[in-house]
């Protein structure tokens, strides 16, 4: 597997889990982790760079930008990856509480995905950052300069950087970095704590901020 890399479902697929769990009266707390030793490693490079045909954030008329290849239309683009944008906002936009449990490489549109949750704990020898600034990308959430302040965000971005969870955590770009092996423990007890208050309080709280 490519890491839990986004596909074109992807972005839809975590907006609808977001709208489920919002809609069940069971769940007071959602947690967001990735399968296997990833987080998430980015948009799948298989389905956006190498595929023909018309895909957003990808608009080459054919593969390898054939000649008969329309002009990049930027407009597309950004209608495109809005629609992305959004959909990983809905983790911000939940009416319940969301983690980003973090537990390997959180790259590139992965670590949006993860700053879109209200809480991010990291394991420490995870690595969260977005490479793509250093050649063509820019992240398509605002949560790099929410979190950090303009220039720590700045420092990330123009060096596209990865750190790992303790640097992380000490630029307070996520909430705590604990050893992997004390994640899922420490993930648990934030949810528990959360989930001991009513939903309604955690939805006035979460609006408020």
């Amino acid at each position: 597997g490519r890491m839990n890399a986004i596909n074109l479902a992807m972005p839809g697929e975590i907006a609808d889990a977001v709208d489920r769990a919002n809609r069940d009266d069971s769940v007071h707390v959602i947690v967001l982790t990735g399968a296997g030793e990833g987080f998430c490693s980015g948009y799948d490079l298989k389905d956006f760079a190498e595929a023909s045909g018309e895909l957003p954030g990808s608009q080459l008329g054919g593969a390898g930008g054939t000649p008969d290849a329309r002009p990049w239309d930027p407009m597309a683009d950004f209608f495109g990856m809005y629609e992305f944008t959004q959909q990983f906002m809905s983790l911000w936009r939940s009416y319940k509480p969301t983690i980003a449990r973090v537990h390997g490489p959180a790259v590139a549109g992965g670590s949006d995905i993860a700053l879109c949750c209200d809480l991010v704990v990291m394991a420490e020898e995870a690595v969260i950052g977005y490479p793509p600034a250093r050649v063509w990308g820019c992240p398509t959430t605002a949560m790099w300069v929410y979190r950090l302040g303009a220039e720590r965000a700045k420092r990330m971005l123009l060096t596209g950087d990865l750190v790992d969870g303790r640097e992380a955590a000490r630029l307070g770009l996520v909430l705590e970095a604990v050893p992997r092996e004390g994640l899922d423990a420490r993930v648990a007890a934030l949810a528990e704590r959360i989930a001991a208050v009513p939903k309604n309080q955690l939805m006035m709280q979460k609006i408020m901020v």
